[in-house]
């Protein structure tokens, strides 16, 4: 059995997250539940896409999340010309050697803007990285920092000049969140205390060595048997080729979760009971993060649009037709 972490320790922690979630809101207003749940994805270590349109305050929030934390973050524009070796370095002669030059995925935070603007060839350059926190280049292996995490934005796959992420990729990110408007009364406040648009300069709460810990603290969280039951049978379920696969995943799935949904599902349970001061992952921190985990790794079948169905609404039904195991 997992030991319970200290309780000192984790109300220690739970402060400190909760510190840079109240933070982030300050920077972003009126998107509380955006900035609590890619707080989350960070404690549970995991990188973070983000989709909406044009001038909803991504890009803000990824570089508030890099201030706040006091790591060294770099911000990369994806666009068509975009080639691997402006991301993850190249060699160059230098005093008649062979030199490696970094490319700006080398650092704690890595933004990597409008992600869907570019080539499929370069988004693979990503790909080691965020997996295994490594860059390989003719032949020789450079680690990259620590901690290390990509935050994403993209524009929805519909507007022109934009490429899809493929599967393998999608994988990599631990939470893929839907950015959406604000309402009135907060853009009534942008116009009134904001005029230029900005936010103001945010000092940090912690730092690099800091947000380690609470990633370290979230992984010591426990995930109570009937907890990781049910997480296993909600992954399980969204597999058609199962014989005993629920009708809506045979009906409207092409492909469904593997494993690593799984792992992730679980880390970011944790995280939010880590962030919420609970010792113990328990079935609301599942059920609320299960869409932002699990619909980018679900490929829809042609049913599913005929039927003006996706991922998330799959998702969403799973959870209803899923039923909690006993504790």
């Amino acid at each position: 059995m997992t030991p319970l972490p200290d309780p000192l320790a984790a109300a220690d922690a739970a402060r400190q997250a909760q510190a840079l979630i109240d933070a982030c809101d300050r920077v972003l207003l009126g998107q509380g539940v955006l900035t609590r749940t890619v707080v989350t994805a960070l404690v549970a270590g995991g990188h973070v896409l983000l989709e909406g349109l044009p001038g909803l305050g991504k890009t803000e929030l990824v570089k508030a999340l890099g201030a706040l934390t006091g790591c060294e973050h770099r911000r990369i524009q994806f666009t068509p010309d975009l080639l691997p070796s402006d991301i993850t370095g190249t060699q160059v002669l230098e005093q008649g050697s062979l030199q490696f030059r970094q490319g700006p995925v080398f650092a704690q935070l890595v933004l990597a803007d409008e992600i869907n603007r570019a080539s499929p060839k370069t988004q693979a350059a990503l790909l080691e990285a965020m997996a295994e926190r490594t860059v390989t280049v003719l032949g020789r292996t450079h680690v990259l920092p620590d901690p290390f995490f990509v935050l994403a934005t993209q524009n929805p796959v519909e507007l022109d000049g934009t490429y899809p992420l493929p599967e393998a990729q999608l994988d990599r990110f631990l939470m893929k969140i839907q950015v959406l408007g604000v309402g009135p009364e907060t853009l009534a406040r942008l116009v009134m205390e904001r005029p230029d648009g900005r936010p103001p300069a945010p000092a940090a709460v912690m730092d690099p060595s800091g947000l380690r810990r609470l990633t370290a603290a979230a992984r010591a969280v426990a995930v109570p048997e009937a907890v990781a039951r049910w997480i296993a049978a909600l992954v399980t379920a969204t597999r058609p080729e199962l014989p005993d696969a629920p009708a809506c995943s045979k009906a409207l799935v092409r492909w469904g979760c593997g494993p690593r949904a799984a792992l992730a599902l679980a880390a970011a349970a944790r995280a939010a009971a880590l962030i919420a001061g609970r010792p113990a992952a328990g079935f609301a921190d599942v059920r609320a993060l299960a869409p932002a985990v699990l619909a980018h790794r679900l490929v829809p079948a042609y049913e599913a649009g005929l039927q003006g169905r996706d991922a998330r609404s799959v998702v969403d039904e799973l959870l209803s037709l899923v039923p909690e195991l006993p504790r």
